[in-house]
């Protein structure tokens, strides 16, 4: 049986470390040892919460396979645990604290269609090995302002027996979507990710925000879902997506968003046990994957660079993911990749009057 890493820190310590991790760490030649120390603590017990998080984690992972094999439903999951930089984010940005964080670790199902996304739903709704937390986000017949469309859930670990007992209540959450949703998403992140704006969050050039409000209503439709409140008929849609994507060069810059993302040579040197992954994204727009047998030699090594992230602040990303092949990684985090070939297949077929597609 694996070992998984338990919390080395009471949870007052954790609150503390995450009301630090909030506010501005000073790094740099003004720095002392001190600071420096203290810095390096903050961030040690930052990934041991997280750490804490990978044995839940996985077995919400599991769980969900288990009912998408039951079920026979068409579908692809990964899980991965929330970067560093994203939970400094969501603390500075919002009321939560780090002990109480949601998405620590996330896992997500990317399925065929609507229907199969509705029956995974209530199969898990039916029977499932952990808890439900509060209330269900069900972002896809209640869609955000911005369009986005998923449904998630966060579940709280129940422990099997003794041996699990130290990760009892720790919070997993679970995304289920659509291709089509999962295709607008990524799309969102990867423009974000080449553009060096945080469209994601709502900050970036007004033209693509809308664009996406847009296209997001109108996979909406195809669905035979809700569309966002505020949005126009789908006449107007198609007339003001056809404008946008003639005044921006929208198809353009998509379709070269891919041949400008640059792969290492060394891109994935898989063997048939690797199971994890580390992805890292430069400003230049290159991208390094390396393959690991184990999530804490990932992790380890995930710490090491997220350090480095934070010391030289040079707008690097990396994140560790969990997928069951590696020819499954594009498929998972198109984003980046530069792969957002299905929502400009869409674009396009919008603007020329074409019936949408929900395959890659």
């Amino acid at each position: 049986m694996t070992e998984y890493p338990r919390l080395a820190y009471g949870t007052k310590v954790v609150r503390k470390a995450g009301d630090r991790l909030a506010k501005p760490i000073q790094f740099g030649q003004d720095i002392t040892v001190g600071q420096y120390v203290d810095t390096l603590e903050i961030f040690s017990i930052a990934n041991s919460w997280r750490d804490s998080h990978f044995l839940p984690m996985r077995s919400v992972r599991f769980s969900v396979g288990h009912h998408m094999r039951a079920l026979r439903l068409k579908g692809d999951m990964a899980s991965r645990p929330k970067r560093i930089a994203s939970i400094r984010r969501k603390l500075r940005e919002s009321t939560t604290n780090l002990d109480t964080m949601n998405d620590i670790g996330g896992c997500r199902a990317i399925m065929a269609d609507i229907k199969g996304v509705r029956s995974l739903l209530a199969s898990m709704r039916d029977k499932f090995p952990h808890d439900i937390h509060s209330r269900e986000f069900n972002y896809i017949d209640e869609p955000k302002p911005d369009g986005y469309r998923s449904h998630h859930i966060v579940f709280k670990y129940r422990p099997r027996d003794a041996d699990t007992e130290a990760f009892e209540g720790r919070r997993i959450e679970l995304q289920v979507r659509t291709r089509l949703q999962h295709s607008w998403a990524t799309a969102v992140e990867a423009v974000g990710l080449f553009r060096g704006q945080d469209l994601k969050h709502g900050k970036g050039d007004q033209d693509w925000l809308r664009l996406f409000e847009l296209m997001s209503a109108e996979f909406a439709h195809v669905e035979q879902c809700p569309v966002h409140i505020g949005v126009p008929d789908h006449n107007d849609r198609v007339r003001e997506l056809r404008d946008i994507n003639k005044r921006i060069g929208a198809t353009s810059i998509l379709e070269g968003i891919k041949n400008l993302t640059h792969y290492s040579e060394n891109f994935v040197q898989p063997t048939e046990k690797s199971r994890y992954y580390l992805l890292q994204y430069g400003k230049d727009h290159s991208v390094t994957t390396q393959p690991f047998w184990t999530l804490m030699l990932g992790a380890r090594t995930l710490e090491e660079i997220e350090l480095k992230i934070e010391l030289r602040s040079n707008g690097e990303k990396a994140v560790l993911v969990e997928v069951e092949k590696v020819e499954k990684l594009g498929e998972m985090y198109p984003n980046y990749f530069g792969d957002v070939s299905l929502f400009v297949r869409n674009l396009k077929s919008i603007c020329t009057g074409i019936r949408l597609s929900n395959t890659v």
